[in-house]
């Protein structure tokens, strides 16, 4: 069932109610009416014929005839002459009003009242006036079907009109979810038309701007790509490349942090606000505002996941152990089957940015090839300083190396750990561990890394 069809059966369920309400407040009325219709009448008809008696007993049932023969039938009331043996007389006639026609049974008793009757006795016979609500009861259920027929056609109007105005409210914030939904899909080239509503139109403007800017740092990521792949049989130009993506992803993954961050937080907050502005006026909208504020949400933990696969950000503030701890830590948590270790004795060793991003990616890669190739269930990383250099060692207990290994190593992969840590004058191996697994190993020198990143620091300065 659809948001738009939801809302509508709960409004005509609504009016549905206050229908059935207002008609029970309406057969309350009516049944009081036809009480005291039926009351008055039967008193007055009875207070009439008594008096008729008592200006000449002495005639009695012959008087009593006479005049009941002139008046006929008396309006709610059903009047019968006894002589004093107990034969009937007279009997009123049937009423004419509406002959033939009755109301519904279960509608009798529920607004006619119980029946009233009165007993005039003198010296030759009984005169017995009891109460008949059948055309009062009638006339009150013609009045409730003419006014229930109104009230189905309201009903339907109302919901009909209700439709089409829900619908009409929530086609722009349909119109976001959409657009969320094939951004989530991986469809960068969306775009939001100019959206009614000063909210909707405001929230479309975020959106598309957060579009723009998600596709240029997506374009900066291909170019960087279609780069490294150009020049890397130049290890003096692939190390050179290596320095700028890196620094591209960096500058990426802080613009995704601090810059599309607080959009998508800002449209998720514009959402909530929406939702509580039409808390009391429209659920329909708020409902749809929060799906947004929700989209938004997940929009943005998507966005957090996609940050430490191009920079560990760790590494600037905190250093390689912090940023090798979180990394174990994120494997945990997606592999909650593999049991990881991690010990890191840096001691009071200074370690260049360039010399410990390095060590991190050579630990991001052999954890990936260790889960994706070994299907390893133990993995231990230590990083140890030891004789002037560091070193990194990943063990794991997965299947160990297949014969033709080296010849499957690519560009993004050991190769290019390789290549970085021989251009910062460190070395990195690859051998079978005993019983079983695979030991990666990379070891670099401190004072070597520091001097080459102080050189590639200075070199690209100059450049500037």
């Amino acid at each position: 069932m659809t948001l738009r069809l939801k809302i509508n059966v709960i409004v005509g369920a609504l009016t549905f109610l206050f229908v059935v309400a207002a008609m029970g407040l309406q057969l309350r009325s009516l049944r009081e009416s036809v009480h005291e219709e039926v009351f008055a009448a039967n008193r007055v008809a009875a207070q009439m014929l008594e008096r008729t008696v008592r200006r000449d007993p002495p005639q009695g049932v012959r008087l009593m005839l006479s005049f009941l023969q002139g008046i006929g039938r008396v309006r709610s009331n059903d009047i019968t002459l006894f002589d004093q043996r107990g034969e009937v007389l007279y009997r009123s006639p049937l009423s004419q009003y509406k002959v033939g026609r009755n109301a519904p049974a279960w509608f009798d008793r529920l607004v006619a009242p119980g029946p009233l009757m009165r007993s005039i006795k003198f010296p030759d016979g009984t005169l017995v006036v009891q109460s008949n609500a059948s055309r009062a009861v009638l006339d009150a259920w013609d009045e409730v079907t003419a006014l229930a027929g109104v009230a189905v056609g309201l009903l339907l109007v109302a919901n009909a009109l209700v439709f089409w105005l829900v619908g009409q409210a929530v086609r722009p914030l349909g119109q976001i979810v959409a657009a969320l939904n094939r951004l989530q899909a991986g469809r960068f080239e969306v775009h939001l038309p100019r959206l009614a509503g000063t909210e909707a139109r405001a929230i479309g403007i975020a959106f598309n701007r957060m579009v723009g800017e998600l596709q240029g740092h997506m374009e900066t990521e291909r170019r960087a790509v279609r780069a490294e792949l150009q020049l890397s049989d130049s290890r003096e130009l692939t190390h050179w490349i290596d320095q700028r993506i890196e620094r591209e992803r960096h500058l990426i993954a802080r613009e995704l942090h601090d810059e599309l961050g607080q959009s998508v937080i800002a449209m998720r907050s514009m959402a909530l606000s929406i939702a509580q502005r039409m808390h009391a006026l429209d659920p329909s909208a708020e409902t749809a505002a929060r799906l947004i504020a929700d989209e938004s949400s997940r929009l943005y933990d998507a966005m957090h996941g996609l940050i430490p696969r191009l920079t560990p950000l760790l590494l600037d503030n905190f250093g390689l152990g912090e940023a090798l701890d979180d990394l174990v830590e994120r494997t945990r948590r997606s592999q909650p089957e593999v049991a990881m270790e991690l010990q890191v004795e840096l001691g009071d060793a200074a370690i260049s940015s360039e010399g410990a991003l390095a060590l991190y990616r050579v630990a991001q890669e052999g954890i990936s090839n260790a889960l994706r190739h070994g299907e390893a269930r133990r993995i231990k990383l230590t990083v140890t300083v030891a004789d002037g250099a560091l070193t990194l060692t990943l063990r794991d207990d997965g299947r160990g190396l297949a014969p033709d290994w080296s010849k499957r190593i690519g560009h993004y992969g050991l190769r290019w750990l390789a290549e970085r840590v021989e251009a910062l004058g460190g070395e990195l191996r690859v051998e079978a561990a005993e019983p079983r697994g695979v030991q990666l190993q990379a070891r670099l020198p401190l004072d070597v890394a520091t001097t080459a990143t102080n050189a590639i620091t200075a070199a690209e300065a100059a450049t500037a």
